[in-house]
């Protein structure tokens, strides 16, 4: 009995991200000064007034660090192309694994659809050769622009390659779900 395999490689990367931690050491003057309101007195002599302004100060940056922190990074064109281009290997993967012999290949009816997770438009925009911003929803797509933008798709079943057929590609993209679907038809 075969037990798991270790890898390989090493990884120096971090496994969860790091989150900055938020100084709390002026919330009880904050806390302070928003109970009070109107009311707030400050305090009688110039250096605890200066002392209580540093808190506050400090407090804020604490707080606009930590909102930086979690801004997602934007994505170098090279890093876009990298992505995208990990993308489109993994849908024509997906395609291909269900290009397989029906009897409706002979007519060119058999149907694949391939759902797939894009979080980032730049990168499903690259991955199809568009412009930002995507204004579509659904979007068909002719198969010889889809496979230029793809790559060559295949099937294989015994003696029979498979291709894409039909008239177009249909492409569904949900922006603020970050999925995508392609769906079409393959035949002999």
């Amino acid at each position: 009995m075969a037990g798991k395999r270790k890898s390989d490689t090493s990884s120096s990367a971090p496994t969860k991200k790091a989150r900055k931690q938020v100084s709390v050491d002026a919330s009880d003057l904050v806390a302070s000064i928003l109970d009070e309101g109107e009311n707030f007195q400050f305090p009688e002599d110039d250096e605890t007034i200066l002392e209580d302004m540093l808190r506050l100060a400090r407090y804020a940056r604490s707080l606009e660090d930590a909102a930086e922190a979690l801004k997602p990074k934007t994505k170098s064109p090279q890093e876009i192309q990298a992505a995208a281009g990990k993308l489109r290997a993994v849908a024509v993967s997906g395609i291909q694994k269900q290009m397989s012999w029906k009897p409706s290949c002979k007519t060119g009816s058999s149907k694949w659809a391939y759902d797939g997770v894009c979080a980032d438009p730049a990168v499903f925009a690259a991955m199809l050769g568009l412009e930002l911003p995507i204004k579509f929803k659904m979007k068909k797509i002719p198969i010889a622009d889809f496979e230029n933008l793809m790559g060559d798709i295949q099937g294989h079943a015994r003696y029979n390659t498979l291709y894409l057929k039909g008239d177009h590609v249909n492409v569904h993209w949900k922006a603020e779900e970050g999925t995508f679907k392609f769906s079409g038809s393959y035949g002999a």
